[in-house]
């Protein structure tokens, strides 16, 4: 009876126990998951098929492999996370991991893990516990421990094993950025032992674990050698071989960072240092991170153990993780959803793109769709040199990928091979999508939509790279408006999350399905929203960028603005922001807004001068801030004079100046809400966040609003509006929910 229970038990965490050649082969294949995921469950059944393994004469070795096309394992199940109540808790579940896979990582005969596809979180915590490890060279293999993207850390030994594996300096870099390395870069650091093609994983896994346990396999990992390994290379080439060794920055880093306790502090010490002027203190779990490791390292495995124990717990019941674990659960279900009401509506094949216009947003788009989608792209500008700038950019991101080694020069040049151009619509009789990328002037995308229609195919969708014109406006110049869509990229493309889908009430539900899947497989996260001035994304910048120029028109020192909104969590402030983006182009926009919302909206006059005076920011090299080469930008002090208050600047509340933008924003998005151009509050933090870089570590606009409570921010609302008029009106809807007591997302 018990022996039947245990066969159930793992037939339903998806386990399967064979023996070959002398070596159990334990394959984990969770039923019904597209990936494999730890749970306290899963690490019972396998605690249970290791004592089988080890009470068996006949087995003389392990191997750990996974029946997943693509996944290995792809960390620990983050629903389970989200039941654990207290710290505690969460204490008391990464100490159950950790002596699970201490277990592990005594097992009395070799275990190896044979790693295809994802190697995640807890799932590489579990192969750093086995003797031996293979990855395979396919596509999809990646390995990482990405738990500072969710505000958490490794909780089940990573932060004491990989240091001891790979050397403090490497687990650093990788710990605290929670970047995924491929299998090259593993093998290289020391991670992986070995890395096969995908065809010969098992084979070559089996017998690697019997030359293990029969003693022909020597595994031999120099890491982090110390003053021993300098003085080794001392000894091998005299003085010059000192010399080399003392010249390897890598080596003395390691060296002080493991073998020197005075130079570990220091190293400690400056890591902080450095993360704290990327986190402004924001998030916790990388700063907890390192000092998990740091007391690894000078106070033993056991006392590092507790400590990760103690910071995983922590962390786990903290508000950012929670916020940031509710990111992670949108964008999962994003990446599940059509764009549309009815699920059972399929996108159309995609074989070939056509991109018109040959700028950096074409030039981008026309990367992703090669090097992402992988289809062939056809780009057409108006003549040979916006070709060629177009063609150029395409390749020299290959080439940067190259330079990184996250391509090869092979696989660079097949996908550059999918990217053509010329100055005519020859290459778009047979494209399945059109994306318009050209200059935001209504009758120039009429008359181009209009040509574009007359050469392609009556299937064929028209996309709108705008981030202003209404698409229902464009549509009205169509011949099949059923088929125009807009595809609002943001730039640099290749690196920024975001697409912004934006549908008119006679998009076709196909079109909108393909668009999204084609930004789907183009890498991006994929919001659809509804038609109106602005869209979404543009609309709720438009008023946190006028406040922005408020403030100046007030006497903000601009250093001291840009500060505070990067202090309340912003990647950059407003004024590098609008240096980035273009002056001009913002001083474009606000017309469009201002006529469709009114007063409320009204750019403030405080940057007419500096328009005037030829400052268009980065592109001109001429703006708020200097552009003459030096790493650190400094405010040109000259704009001032430009300014109404000249250089007679004044010191205002950091915290007043970001709380004006933010909640100029955040007001913006709950009209977006109460007016149905977003779908739903979670699509809206979403879009904030990956577009417009809305602090993460609070959850997006609406998560923040819910945060503050609807009532407090109507009631800060009120105060401004009282201070500075009526561009801070409370949103309607936001007045509503706070008579009917509700909130933006369930309690």
């Amino acid at each position: 009876m018990a022996a039947m229970m245990a066969q159930e038990l793992e037939a339903k965490q998806g386990f399967t126990y064979q023996v070959e050649d002398n070596v159990a082969v334990l394959v984990f294949d969770q039923p019904g998951e597209p990936v494999n995921t730890l749970s306290p469950e899963t690490g019972d059944v396998f605690a249970t098929l290791l004592t089988r393994a080890e009470k068996d004469p006949a087995v003389k070795a392990v191997v750990f492999i996974s029946g997943k096309k693509d996944s290995f394992v792809a960390g620990a199940k983050i629903d389970f996370l989200q039941t654990i109540k207290t710290a505690a808790d969460a204490t008391a579940a990464s100490r159950q991991g950790q002596q699970g896979f201490d277990r592990l990582d005594a097992f009395p005969k070799p275990v190896v893990a044979a790693i295809n596809g994802s190697c995640l979180g807890g799932g590489l915590e579990w192969a750093l516990a086995c003797d031996y490890r293979i990855a395979t060279d396919g596509p999809k293999t990646t390995l990482g421990l990405p738990e500072v993207q969710l505000g958490l850390i490794p909780g089940a030994g990573g932060t004491q094993r990989l240091p001891a594996l790979i050397g403090a300096q490497a687990a650093l870099d990788l710990i605290l950025t929670g970047k995924n390395v491929k299998p090259s870069k593993a093998k290289k650091l020391g991670l992986v032992d070995e890395v096969v093609p995908v065809p010969i994983l098992r084979s070559v896994a089996v017998r690697r674990a019997r030359e293990l346990a029969e003693g022909m396999l020597k595994v031999e990992r120099p890491r982090g050698q110390g003053l021993k390994g300098v003085a080794q290379q001392g000894k091998k080439g005299g003085l010059g071989g000192l010399l080399l060794g003392l010249a390897n920055k890598e080596l003395w880093t390691e060296v002080a960072l493991e073998d020197n306790p005075v130079g570990r502090k220091i190293l400690f010490d400056q890591a902080r240092k450095q993360l704290l002027k990327k986190t402004r203190g924001k998030f916790p779990a990388p700063e907890r991170a390192l000092e998990a490791i740091r007391i690894g390292l000078e106070s033993g495995r056991t006392a590092g153990l507790e400590a990760e124990a103690r910071f995983f717990g922590e962390l786990v019941v903290s508000d950012v993780s929670k916020r940031l674990v509710e990111i992670f659960f949108a964008t999962t279900a994003l990446k599940k959803e059509n764009g549309t009401a009815n699920a059972d509506v399929k996108p159309r094949e995609v074989k070939k793109v056509g991109v018109l216009g040959g700028g950096l947003m074409g030039g981008g788009i026309a990367y992703v769709t090669a090097a992402q989608q992988g289809v062939p792209v056809r780009v057409k500008d108006k003549d040979d040199a916006g070709v060629g700038r177009a063609l150029k950019q395409v390749q020299g991101i290959f080439d940067e990928r190259v330079k990184k080694r996250s391509l090869t020069w092979r696989d660079a040049a097949t996908k550059m091979a999918l990217v053509t151009g010329g100055t005519g619509y020859e290459g778009f009789k047979n494209v399945d999508v059109v994306i318009e990328a050209v200059f935001e002037d209504l009758s120039l995308k009429h008359r181009i939509l209009g040509e574009v229609e007359v050469v392609t195919g009556e299937h064929c969708i028209f996309a709108s790279n705008t981030s202003s014109i209404p698409i229902t406006e464009l549509a009205k110049g169509s011949r099949r408006p059923a088929q125009v869509i807009g595809m609002h990229y943001f730039s640099p493309v290749n690196k920024m999350p975001l697409l912004e889908i934006i549908t008119h009430k006679g998009t076709a539900d196909w079109v909108t399905a393909t668009c999204v899947e084609i930004g789907k497989r183009q890498g991006k996260t994929v919001i659809v929203v509804n038609d109106g001035p602005g869209f979404y994304t543009s609309r709720i910048l438009a008023p946190y960028m006028n406040e922005a120029a408020h403030l100046l028109a007030d006497g903000a020192d601009i250093a001291e603005l840009d500060r505070a909104l990067v202090d309340f969590g912003f990647p950059v402030g407003p004024i590098t922001l609008l240096d980035e983006v273009g002056i001009d182009v913002a001083q474009k926009v606000g017309p469009i807004m201002e006529a469709a919302f009114g007063k409320r909206m009204a750019a403030p006059k405080a940057l007419e001068k500096v328009v005037t005076e030829g400052r268009l920011g980065r592109k001109n090299k001429k703006g708020f801030y200097t552009y003459d080469g030096k790493k650190k930008k400094e405010v040109d002090v000259s704009v001032y004079d430009l300014l109404p208050h000249g250089k007679n600047r004044k010191h205002l509340d950091a915290r007043e100046m970001a709380e004006r933008c933010a909640l100029q924003m955040v007001n913006e998005a709950v009209r977006c809400l109460g007016e149905g151009i977003l779908r739903s509050a979670r699509d809206g933090d979403v879009g904030a966040i990956f577009g417009l870089g809305f602090p993460p570590f609070l959850g997006g606009p609406f998560r923040y609003a819910d945060s503050l409570g609807p009532a407090e921010l109507l009631r800060r609302l009120e105060h401004f509006q009282d201070k500075y008029g009526e561009r801070f009106t409370p949103a309607p809807h936001l007045v509503d929910m706070v008579k009917a007591g509700k909130t933006f997302f369930p309690r």
